[in-house]
């Protein structure tokens, strides 16, 4: 599906509804006010569809000062966050490039949401290790203030290297589920030898004991996978020091194709791709492998100012306007 329109005439819009729709939260802005139209105190998003050979009818209510109510086929979910486990959906965004150029904290949180997405069973493996070093660093701090003793920081200690070593296991199972496919789809798009490398070991507690000084002095834990890294590598090139702006573009594309190929393997229906903006800074070449391997996979949207710039026809056509989508 192409939607086409002038800047500011809307495009943008519709895309963060479907996010906010089959996500349950905008790919912009956590402020649930901020998707309300100016001047209005609520909104609604109503979409219907299949899901894999299923109906899928799904309702976002929203309202000023009032948390969003969600329906998937007439029942309301306890909480928005929850339509991630009923729909995939994969958004680029210009600002995605920073998975590739920002720092490791970026890249830390983007690979953990891949993990929920490839990995449902331990998609709490993330949150659960970042509770632990949060109350490993309060005992830290409270050790240090001479408010408790040493003693208190042992069973934190053991927690933060146990959940630590599940969430590295988990990160390199997925790093090795999106391999192959991110190798195939960079390789196509003309970013040869695409592979991820894993900066950081399993943490133990004897490691964590051997800085326990160091730690006190901080009130900080200085080991463990919330401090590793994700090398986004062609062939011997990491591409956040040394890939240009358009390489950049590449592999962040060719990771969310690699995704949605793992996830249509593994959930048997493909994942719904939102692709915003996407073909403006792309040669007609990659913008053609692009478009042939988005054809494939399931329903995409994308956006652009002008109807040639997807090299293909569009399986739709649509026209934005301020207010109005209409066929193109």
């Amino acid at each position: 599906m192409l939607v086409t329109g002038p800047n500011g005439a809307g495009k943008t819009n519709l895309l963060e509804s479907l996010h906010v729709a089959t996500q349950g939260f905008s790919p912009r802005t956590r402020a649930d006010a901020q998707l309300i139209r100016f001047g209005e105190h609520a909104g609604r998003i109503a979409l219907k569809g299949m899901r894999g050979r299923s109906p899928l009818a799904v309702v976002v209510a929203l309202r000023s000062r009032e948390a969003k109510r969600v329906t998937v086929n007439g029942t309301q979910l306890r909480a928005a966050e929850q339509l991630r486990a009923e729909v995939s959906t994969l958004v680029f965004t210009p600002d995605r490039l920073a998975v590739v150029k920002g720092g490791p904290t970026v890249r830390r949180a983007y690979f953990d949401r891949v993990l929920s997405r490839l990995l449902p069973a331990r998609a709490t493996l993330p949150s659960d290790y970042g509770a632990a070093v949060v109350q490993r660093n309060a005992a830290l701090r409270r050790v240090a203030a001479g408010l408790s003793t040493r003693a208190a920081i042992s069973p934190w200690t053991e927690r933060v290297a146990a959940l630590g070593t599940d969430l590295v296991d988990a990160r390199l199972e997925t790093l090795n589920l999106l391999a192959p496919e991110l190798a195939a789809r960079a390789q196509e798009l003309g970013l040869p030898g695409m592979r991820l490398e894993y900066a950081g070991e399993p943490p133990t507690a004897s490691g964590l004991d051997s800085r326990l000084e160091r730690d006190l002095e901080r009130g900080t834990t200085g080991l463990g996978p919330h401090l590793d890294d994700v090398r986004i590598q062609s062939e011997d090139r990491d591409l956040r020091e040394f890939g240009s702006q358009g390489e950049q573009r590449l592999a962040v594309l060719a990771l969310l194709v690699a995704e949605a190929a793992v996830i249509t393997e593994r959930r048997g229906y493909a994942p719904l791709l939102l692709l915003d903006d996407v073909l403006s800074e792309l040669d007609p070449e990659r913008r053609l492998a692009l478009a042939r391997q988005v054809a494939t996979r399931g329903q995409t949207l994308v956006t652009s100012t002008t109807a040639d710039a997807l090299p293909i026809e569009p399986a739709q056509l649509f026209a934005v306007t301020p207010g109005e989508v209409r066929p193109g």
